[in-house]
């Protein structure tokens, strides 16, 4: 584990959760549109590396994947970009740490173009610095939580965006078209 403060310099981060690599039940669940786990693992993929470049960075915000080591590994290795795992309540720490993750934390908070955000796998109503214009980015609800336009927060998971990480540019976008409204002291 590494330190929860980052500032990511140079390198646009890209964002995403919840590809539950090789979990059947996550088709049903989920409603996602393949025949078979083995096409929406291809298809997600393709996805990943149509984006993300070898050299950038993406931050996977938990529920990685339900294969065993051996079969999630090269998974893995196939995807592009500097990996960094926030947990999730379906990673498994133990191979978590043995896949070749750049960091792995249950919380972390970074800083891109000046811009704060807080990475944590669940779904927050306030958060560290929320009131001063920091962002919330999670996973695990699959896109089932309606978007709240006066929270500077979103879901990042693949269910949301096209099965496939979103940029942070594509992130910004999103938040441009908020008006955020503190819910807690802080006005």
């Amino acid at each position: 584990m590494i330190n929860n403060q980052e500032a990511v310099k140079d390198r646009v981060p890209y964002f995403t959760a919840d590809n539950h690599w090789g979990h059947n039940r996550i088709l049903e669940y989920s409603k996602r549109p393949f025949k078979t786990v083995e096409e929406m693992n291809e298809a997600m993929i393709a996805n990943w590396n149509a984006r993300v470049r070898k050299q950038d960075v993406v931050y996977h915000v938990g529920d990685f994947s339900f294969l065993p080591f051996d079969r999630t590994k090269p998974i893995f290795d196939r995807l592009n970009g500097e990996k960094h795992l926030i947990l999730g309540n379906h990673d498994r720490l133990n191979m978590m740490r043995n896949l070749g993750w750049a960091s792995i934390s249950q919380y972390k908070e970074i800083k891109v173009q000046g811009q704060s955000i807080v990475l944590l796998h669940y779904a927050m109503k306030v958060w560290n610095k929320s009131h001063h214009g920091a962002w919330h980015l999670y996973g695990h609800s699959h896109n089932s939580l309606p978007d709240d336009p006066t929270s500077l927060s979103i879901d990042v998971g693949v269910d949301a965006h096209g099965y496939a990480p979103i940029s942070f540019d594509g992130v910004k976008q999103i938040m441009s078209r908020k008006r955020f409204v503190p819910v807690d002291h802080h006005e």
